[in-house]
Order: structure tokens, then C-alpha cells, then sequence
């Protein structure tokens, strides 16, 4: 079973574990959860509930939604889209964003995620999605590519991609 999760207040311990495993920031994939604890995780759900939401968005912030890709009983990686684009992201990180936790990479799940956030941008009326990605990140253009993303340009070492949402 293959399932990609949105953020919910109940989330627990295997959520918690996953973001653990996940850098704070690896290629340009920012994980505000990783290092913290139990207690402030349920805070940092509160907060990211909330921003899917389009309340309390700090300055420069756009909605964004939260998600887990799960493996049957296994939660693997994580998933972020925005609803729209602001300046900011149509120079760097675009409506979506994933990372897999460092145990289970290189099996194929990043594609996973992306394919699956490709369903839910349908579902939020997204027909274009931007990815972004270092230029000499072989491995999220790889992913990106298999999802039909289109490379548009480079610049300042900066990939962008489209993928038409059909």
C-alpha cells in the first residue's frame, strides 16, 4: 500500500521519527522539524496546520500543505505544496518540495512522492507546477524528469521545471 498522508493534529511518534531522519536543510529541502522535540513537533503540526490553511503566514509565506508518503505501515518521506507562487518562489522552490528519510533513499520513493503531490495539485486546480533544483542535483532532476517535469531554464545554477498537471 502506497499512501501519501495530508498533516494531521494527531499525527504521533512515527511522523516524529521520519522528520528526524531528514536534514535540517540538504539540498535547498528545508525540514524545520528535525532536532526538535516531542512537544514542540505537536506545535510545529499546530503551526503548519495553520499555514495549509492561509492563517497566521509569516511574511513572505504562501498557504502550503504538508504530507507522508507511507509504505503499508512505514512512513518514508515527506511532501510540500503551495497552493500558488509569489516572487520568491518562482526563483527558488516552486510549488512543491519532497525529501525521504535518509534510511530509506534510493528505492524510488521521491519519484513516489512527486507523483503523488502531482495528484493533489489537480486536486487543489494547479495545472502548472515549478520545481526547482541545484543544477548539480542529478538525483531531484532525475525524479523530477521521470514525472514529466520540462526543464525551462538555468540560471544562477538554479534548475526550473514545469510539469503540466493533467
Amino acid at each position: 500500500m502506497v499512501k501519501l498522508k495530508e498533516l494531521s493534529l494527531n499525527d504521533g511518534k512515527k511522523i516524529y521519527d521520519m522528520l528526524q531522519d531528514i536534514e535540517s536543510e540538504k539540498n535547498g529541502f528545508h525540514n524545520e522539524a528535525n532536532g526538535l522535540t516531542y512537544k514542540e513537533f505537536k506545535n510545529y503540526l499546530k503551526s503548519n496546520k495553520r499555514m495549509a490553511e492561509g492563517k497566521d503566514l509569516p511574511e513572505g509565506y504562501v498557504p502550503q500543505n504538508l504530507y507522508w508518503l507511507w509504505i503499508e505501515d512505514k512512513v518514508v518521506g515527506m511532501g510540500k505544496l503551495r497552493h500558488h507562487l509569489n516572487d520568491n518562489l518562482r526563483k527558488k522552490g516552486g510549488h512543491a518540495a519532497y525529501a525521504v528519510r535518509k534510511s530509506e533513499r534510493k528505492k524510488g520513493y521521491g519519484k513516489l512522492i512527486l507523483r503523488e503531490l502531482i495528484k493533489k495539485a489537480k486536486g487543489k486546480g494547479i495545472d502548472r507546477l515549478l520545481l526547482t533544483c541545484d543544477n548539480d542535483n542529478i538525483a531531484s532532476r532525475n525524479i523530477i524528469e521521470a514525472n514529466n517535469g520540462i526543464l525551462e531554464e538555468i540560471e544562477d545554477e538554479e534548475c526550473k521545471y514545469w510539469i503540466n498537471v493533467d
